[in-house]
């Protein structure tokens, strides 16, 4: 066990990426608007999304490669159409997270309010410790952010179950109306958009670069991250429906708003001496997106530039994360106005490609190229292909919602 958990990392990136927007926002405002009620909804979508994600470090332990070079070879359309799609939305989503990590930085240091200054000592500070640190020195820090994250967390979710003053109702819900375009949200950012099984194939190649890692170790990390993305979203709904639900409070559809406004109510209702425990709590959880978004969309991109070129420099890198970074920051300078038209760009591409991810990692982890010990089971074949079924429908039915 020991052994297991010192191999830990990739899973624990996974994770970092995950646990952001959709548990410190979605979630806490799922608990806040239906209590209890849409748990079912989170544990179904975890379920049906598991596989895809699982078959990110399946498939790169199993062949030594990511999963872009599997897009690869079955065509080298499908690489070019990921080069685009995430040229279309990196710069948005670092934008996105970056912001309200800084906002939750201002509440937590409080010596300015200028979201500007923040947003770039984030993005900076970031920048840095990836650059000169590189993978390395992300897999050290992950487990930190990890263990305070957790920590903190749980701690807040006891601290709230005891103050509760109601009888805990766990009746579930399907909302109608305006609720259910929430739901379709909710469920889609949950625990992430499925391109960051891309991502998690990336890291395990860097991390068996350094440290050899065989399956059991791998899918033992894969598990760990995900069950901690789980249970980290169970906390948050619950948090949402012991403080928030029927506090007669409104809540910003603003991700940055809504996070001052969710550590003002928590420590309203949990005491003054809790400020900083829950404002640790949603600072880390949005750090933790914020640098892993800013390590892997460059890593991707990296990665498909030497794949179409044929070319490995190892500057990649270093031209991407710089590109990303600077993009961020001039979004930051001349289009803020306009983030939310642009994350409603992402978010729509993220919902409607979802089915496409699932199919192509499908495809890979049953193809001939795989070693037979390494294909999945016959158990998750069946929930793959159920998912990739609820994943068209899903899409379906938010451009219906969203369009209609």
């Amino acid at each position: 066990m020991i052994k297991l958990i010192s191999k830990l990392g990739p899973g624990l990136l996974f994770a970092g990426a995950a646990i952001g927007v959709s548990h410190l926002v979605q979630s806490t405002r799922a608990g806040a608007d239906f209590g209890w009620g849409l748990i079912w909804a989170l544990i179904l979508v975890n379920i049906l999304k598991y596989p895809f994600f699982q078959y990110g470090p399946r498939y790169a332990i199993a062949t030594g490669e990511s999963l872009l070079d599997g897009y690869y070879k079955v065509g080298k359309v499908f690489l070019i159409l990921y080069f685009i799609l995430n040229l279309a939305t990196m710069f948005t989503i670092q934008t996105a997270v970056t912001i309200v990590t800084a906002g939750l930085a201002s509440s937590l240091f409080g010596f300015t309010d200028n979201m500007i200054f923040w947003s770039l000592l984030v993005l900076v500070t970031c920048y840095i410790i990836l650059l000169f640190g590189k993978y390395q020195l992300l897999d050290k820090m992950i487990k930190i952010i990890i263990l305070i994250l957790a920590l903190s967390t749980i701690f807040s979710t006891i601290v709230a179950l005891i103050n509760a003053d109601e009888v805990y109702n766990f009746k579930q819900v399907f909302p109608s109306g305006n609720g259910l375009i929430f739901l379709v949200a909710f469920m889609g950012w949950m625990p992430a958009p499925l391109d960051i099984s891309i991502w998690h194939s990336i890291w395990t190649i860097e991390k068996n670069k350094k440290e050899k890692i065989n399956k059991k170790e791998s899918l033992f990390d894969f598990n760990v991250g995900y069950i901690a993305t789980v249970v980290f979203g169970i906390c948050f709904v619950s948090l949402g429906a012991l403080v928030m639900y029927k506090s007669g409070v409104s809540f910003s559809s603003n991700g940055n708003i809504f996070s001052g406004q969710l550590i003002d109510l928590y420590t309203s209702n949990l005491g003054e001496s809790f400020y900083i425990i829950i404002s640790i709590c949603a600072f880390t959880t949005m750090f933790s997106t914020t640098i892993t978004c800013l390590d892997a969309s460059p890593r991707t991109m990296s990665k498909v530039t030497q794949l179409l070129t044929n070319k490995n420099n190892r500057n990649y890198y270093f031209y991407w994360i710089t590109l990303l970074s600077v993009g961020t920051m001039l979004i930051f300078y001349f289009l803020l106005s306009e983030m939310g038209a642009l994350v409603e760009v992402a978010t729509i591409l993220s919902f409607v490609t979802a089915p496409f991810y699932a199919i192509l990692n499908y495809k890979l982890v049953t193809s001939d190229n795989m070693p037979k010990s390494h294909k999945p089971s016959k158990t998750l074949r069946i929930i793959s292909k159920i998912g990739i079924l609820f994943l068209s429908l899903f899409a379906t039915i938010y451009i219906l919602t969203r369009f209609i």
